[in-house]
């Protein structure tokens, strides 16, 4: 498990992380996060792998709530949201492992939500219900349709790197990002945007109004130990 920081677009404070799965294999080293997760699928261990992300997620978030409330993203795949024991076993893990649940936030793609729009909108509601947030991932890249927006009980979408990595130069880039963080703030949603890997492409988005900023400008995902050192180094300068 490795952790990518996020961080408030306004002062640059510490918000939350997201948790992602990395997988290094003896002989063929670094293996791509699309071609592990592609494995897992044929192999039939999505939803278990799935589950033991959440778990190890929830246990690392339930521990640096020391310095202060810090939310864990976790990313949920469609085979996992579209398992009948996913409300209990989400439930389970909160409470085995001592998270409040309005500190867990579940993230979906646009292609997830709308292949379980039947079957897991209920679910997405009792979730919502039970305090545990919701976003929409690599918002703009998957289906055209916005009714999930209306329907499901969503927070936050998140502005796909591929938007951003064009900013501020590319004008079609602006006009979509522009449009993004305009739809989501009517819809009363928070924006996070992710890939932000230079200053100017900060720069823009804060003017933009985007709440929450993610990318290698600030910080790359690192192992759990090497995040809670940064955690306890925060907390130090400020005198917690």
């Amino acid at each position: 498990m490795h952790y990518q920081p996020l961080f408030a677009a306004t002062d640059r404070a510490l918000v939350g992380a997201e948790a992602l799965l990395r997988w290094s294999h003896a002989e063929l080293g670094n293996v791509s996060p699309l071609e592990a997760v592609m494995v897992a699928e044929d192999c039939g261990l999505i939803v278990p792998l799935g589950y033991w992300v959440m778990r190890t997620a929830c246990r690392d978030a339930a521990r640096w709530q020391a310095g202060g409330p810090l939310r864990v993203s976790v990313n949920i795949s469609a085979r996992q949201l579209g398992d009948p024991q996913f409300l209990e076993r989400v439930m389970d893990i909160l409470r085995e492992e001592g998270l409040p649940a309005h500190l867990l936030e579940i993230e979906l793609t646009e292609t997830v939500l709308m292949d379980n729009m039947e079957a897991g909108a209920h679910t997405l509601h009792r979730l919502s219900q039970l305090g545990i947030r919701l976003a929409i991932d690599d918002f703009g890249t998957g289906y055209s349709s916005l009714a999930y927006l209306r329907q499901l009980p969503m927070r936050r979408l998140k502005i796909d790197r591929s938007f951003v990595k064009d900013l501020p130069g590319q004008e079609h880039s602006r006009t979509i990002v522009t449009a993004i963080v305009a739809l989501a703030h009517g819809l009363g949603l928070q924006i996070t945007a992710e890939g932000v890997e230079t200053p100017e492409q900060a720069d823009y988005l804060v003017r933009q109004g985007c709440d929450v900023l993610q990318g290698y400008l600030f910080a790359r995902p690192m192992p759990v130990g090497e995040f809670q050192a940064q955690l306890q180094e925060g907390t130090a300068r400020r005198g917690v």
